[in-house]
């Protein structure tokens, strides 16, 4: 007799998702999801946070149509950072990491922690929803060795600064950038050291500068837009672009309606367009997704909120993403490497010994 497990995986293998098919999606976009490890570089399982909380500490809260909305939504791999804002960043960090490695280990049939590049094809073929943890600050790392630590605990990922100023450097949001302090620099090669990724995406111009012809791995900007399409601060410009793709980066394009263009009718062709400029000035090989947004979007009955992008409002976005990319001519190829291939291949390398 089949579990609900078994059946679910069987689903995604097969690549034909009951919501993908009740959508009528072509041939190509499911196989194409169905063949790639989908890596979203700031996708939240939910951002209903006091959701997420039932899920990490109540045994049982996380149920099967949980489970099953992941499934369908075709990303193999989430990367659910955040910034907690707390007034003691390393006691609320390393809680937080505790509660993630809790919820996973509960669920070890629905969840694989990653850890390393053999995981990411572990994943995949096991059907379960991949996990990185990340974090969108690294004020937790209160001396270099902290991020041992950290690394310890199953962080791979950390984000230098948020919008403001913190002692490894400035935020987008500082109106004067001076740039990685001498402390960020022992840390920035700390991660380097250790295979922890340096993550960009809210950090200040000069910052992200510094941190880019420092850093001897890959740099990533997980979750951001392309300021010569929209002059936002969360924005990166193309030198940033350029450098970062230079030494092997990969920036993931986010769906969130001020970062894509401002309009309060922006639509997938838009975003799509910041898909397109980034490959144009940088390379296909260094453009991935970075949603910053969560499996429901705009759908489960809610009304469209402020941040959501028509076209990508709903839990299977990353199909009519596929399809956007079909629409502007990407080969089979190319589509692979947005959908995941690259950010696999950053963090490969960055987490190799």
């Amino acid at each position: 007799m089949w579990k609900r497990r078994d059946f679910l995986k069987c689903g995604l293998l097969a690549g034909v998702t009951v919501s993908a098919a009740r959508r009528a999606y072509s041939a190509r976009t499911v196989d194409l999801v169905r063949e790639s490890v989908v890596i979203d570089m700031l996708g939240l399982l939910t951002l209903d946070w006091a959701k997420l909380d039932r899920w990490q500490r109540e045994a049982g809260a996380f149920d099967s149509g949980a489970f099953q909305k992941l499934s369908e939504s075709g990303v193999t791999v989430f990367h659910p950072a955040v910034d907690l804002h707390a007034p003691r960043p390393f006691e609320a960090i390393r809680d937080w990491a505790v509660n993630w490695n809790a919820f996973i280990g509960r669920y070890p049939d629905d969840f694989l922690r990653v850890d390393g590049p053999a995981d990411f094809a572990h994943a995949k073929s096991g059907g379960k929803a991949g996990i990185i943890l990340g974090l969108q600050n690294s004020d937790h790392f209160r001396t270099v060795e902290d991020v041992a630590f950290f690394y310890g605990l199953g962080q791979r990922v950390s984000q230098l600064t948020y919008n403001s100023q913190n002692s490894i450097g400035a935020g987008c949001g500082v109106a004067h950038d001076s740039g990685l302090t001498d402390y960020g620099a022992q840390v920035v090669g700390e991660m380097n050291r250790i295979g922890m990724a340096v993550d960009i995406s809210h950090t200040g111009d000069r910052t992200s500068l510094d941190a880019i012809h420092l850093s001897k791995k890959p740099v990533l900007i997980t979750h951001s837009n392309c300021r010569a399409l929209n002059p936002h601060r969360r924005c990166k410009p193309d030198d940033i672009i350029r450098a970062m793709a230079a030494g092997g980066g990969v920036m993931g394009i986010t769906s969130i309606r001020s970062f894509v263009g401002g309009r309060e009718r922006a639509t997938i062709e838009d975003v799509l367009d910041h898909f397109g400029h980034v490959a144009k000035i940088a390379g296909i090989e260094h453009v991935g997704v970075g949603s910053d947004n969560d499996v429901d979007g705009g759908d489960g009955g809610r009304p469209a909120r402020h941040i959501d992008i028509a076209g990508l409002d709903g839990p299977q976005r990353i199909f009519n993403l596929t399809e956007g990319l079909m629409r502007r001519g990407y080969s089979n190829r190319d589509i692979r490497l947005i959908l995941g291939g690259n950010f696999q291949r950053a963090l490969s390398e960055i987490w190799a010994a």
